[in-house]
């Protein structure tokens, strides 16, 4: 006897997830179509928080944009301050002393260490490893330690200055920087022991989310998801700036593009920032950590509270701003998610004439649904995990 067999109907269905905390960082909706558990196609929208970063810049003196680069990825901030600084520095044309490079390079990589740590940690817990979510949160905050320590804050911390930074490393911290490192290594060790082997971790990041380097190419992507897929693209090689290129460090790169290469290059990152750490504090040199040009720099507060000129020069800074010669100039560092550029116009006056900024988050939403296209739903959220969002840019 022949049984027919009739295939089920297909039924479309359009589902709306998000904005909801924690999964989409109550700042993103995924408007999904879906054939059962399965995405075919997913709508991502941005747009739930929106403070106007840009126009809000060009409100306000150059000086004065200093705290609003921290808003933009709130878990690197360290990284936007130096990036924009640099940007201004460019257009003056001036350059800051060897000291001061040497400390933006070691306040940077600090800021990405604490970046890549709250990427991996939030994804494992996501993922039911909430076990090595603590381990890494505790190496995040013994990272806030320093960063408050040296900063005076824990997140929007205003460190870097037009010219400089706002002030030399503390006496002892290098010491702290040891004992930080040998304990976060520990950490991290256990953190392999506990996913490297794990059965349900790696099914669950292993060949989902996969995109290619074509199509990452295409999308201008960059950081760890470009570097996932085998393209070697560091800024920090490829442009080098502060002093990166008397540095010994290696650029992690994946082999598959998916979920896993993108963990394992993040892991491996962290080890990498520290050797870059290590390395600038043996060659820290002595001196300055500002130029030496009363027209960008703010005085010491000794003379602004004790002489007149030293008050009527505070007060000509913070109220004008400096004065930044006219022209425009674009300029890129390596931020914890990618390539992290400010393009700045001038028109000679006291405030920004135009800003505009390429963050790697905005442009790695934009090339979201190529990573989530035929997987699952239970997908979506360890993809966008290690996207690592980060609402402040995506702030448009």
């Amino acid at each position: 006897m022949k049984v027919e067999s009739k295939e089920l109907p297909v039924e479309i269905m359009e589902l709306q997830m998000g904005p909801s905390h924690p999964a989409t960082h109550g700042t993103i909706k995924f408007n999904l179509k879906l054939e059962g558990e399965k995405v075919l196609d997913c709508d991502v929208e941005v747009g739930y928080l929106h403070r106007g970063f840009d126009k809000s810049c060009e409100q306000v003196t150059w000086t004065q944009v200093i705290p609003y680069t921290d808003r933009l990825n709130y878990a690197s901030p360290l990284i936007n301050n130096v990036g924009y600084a640099l940007a201004v520095e460019k257009l003056i044309g001036v350059e800051t002393p060897p000291r001061c490079q040497f400390i933006r390079v070691i306040a940077s990589e600090l800021s990405r260490i604490y970046d890549h740590l709250t990427c991996c940690g939030m994804s494992a817990s996501e993922l039911g490893a909430i076990t090595v979510g603590f381990y890494m949160i505790e190496a995040r905050e013994m990272i806030a330690r320093i960063v408050e320590a040296l900063t005076g804050a824990r997140l929007t911390v205003t460190y870097a200055r037009i010219g400089g930074v706002k002030h030399d490393l503390t006496p002892d911290f290098a010491e702290q920087i040891a004992r930080t490192f040998k304990t976060i290594r520990k950490l991290l060790n256990d953190c392999d022991r506990l996913l490297s082997r794990n059965r349900i971790f790696i099914d669950r990041m292993s060949n989902v989310g996969v995109i290619s380097q074509e199509t990452a190419l295409s999308y201008s992507l960059t950081g760890p998801i470009l570097r996932a897929t085998g393209v070697n693209y560091d800024v920090r090689k490829a442009f080098p700036y502060l002093v990166y290129d008397q540095l010994d460090f290696e650029v992690p790169l994946g082999s598959k593009g998916d979920n896993y290469d993108r963990f394992v290059c993040r892991i491996q990152e962290i080890e990498q920032s520290m050797r870059i750490v290590e390395q600038a504090l043996e060659k820290l040199p002595v001196g300055p950590v500002w130029i030496d040009d009363p027209r960008f720099v703010l005085p010491e507060k000794e003379k602004v509270y004790n002489s007149i000129e030293g008050l009527m020069h505070h007060f000509k800074i913070i109220m004008e701003g400096i004065h930044v010669p006219p022209g425009e100039t674009y300029f890129a560092v390596e931020g914890g998610n990618g390539e992290l550029g400010f393009y700045i116009v001038s028109d000679g006056g006291g405030k920004p004439y135009r800003i505009r900024v390429r963050p790697p988050c905005f442009i790695a939403m934009g090339a979201f649904h190529e990573m989530i296209k035929g997987y699952m739903v239970a997908d979506i959220v360890p993809t966008f995990g290690m996207v690592n969002m980060i609402g402040g840019e995506c702030d448009r």
